[in-house]
């Protein structure tokens, strides 16, 4: 498997077709994180955006289907129990130009004009991101996480840069309506 990119998942003993464009991978990393849906269901929105044949994986084997797509998410890494809870720095969806602008330095190229790259390939591209906006952003937000004090240069770029440092809290929809209610009684 060296040096090979994988564009298969066997299941059951059956080798299924997968979507490995990374467009699909990061559409999948947005059902994670969708309040509304139970784990369940983001499951098997995982399942029926990876997996070509979702169908053909028969019910005995939807475990390991999961299994597998997690496997190839994580980019060929055994997932860890950890009882360890990291706190988020990204956001896949509020991170999006930051994110595309660093992965495009390190692609030397506009990696959303190309007509496909592998998840792999992509994730390869963030893991190099160096020195700049992004990686200043995920700096301050790692030591805010941390609760660590930050330098005078960070705290100034706090302050001026707020609406971009803080990760947005995701509401679900109940949550949503709610903080609309109340904020329609004080205005």
């Amino acid at each position: 498997m060296i040096g090979r990119l994988p564009k298969t998942l066997v299941v059951g003993g059956t080798e299924f077709e997968i979507r490995t464009d990374y467009r699909d991978c990061l559409l999948i990393l947005q059902v994670f994180d969708d309040p509304d849906m139970s784990i369940d269901e983001m499951y098997e929105s995982m399942l029926r955006i990876l997996y070509y044949d979702r169908n053909l994986i028969k019910e005995e084997y939807t475990q390991e289907a999961v299994e597998k797509a997690i496997w190839f998410l994580n980019c060929g890494d055994r997932i860890e129990d950890s009882k360890k809870t990291s706190s988020r720095l990204y956001d896949w969806e509020q991170d999006e130009q930051m994110i595309f602008s660093a992965i495009n330095k390190v692609a030397c190229k506009e990696v959303r004009e190309c007509e496909y790259v592998h998840f792999w390939t992509f994730i390869s591209y963030f893991y190099e991101i160096g020195e700049g906006l992004f990686s200043t952003v995920m700096n301050i937000r790692s030591k805010k996480n941390k609760h660590k004090k930050l330098e005078k240069h960070e705290q100034e770029y706090w302050n001026e840069n707020r609406s971009l440092c803080e990760l947005k809290k995701k509401y679900t929809h109940e949550q949503k309506v709610e903080i609309d209610l109340i904020n329609s009684l004080y205005t």
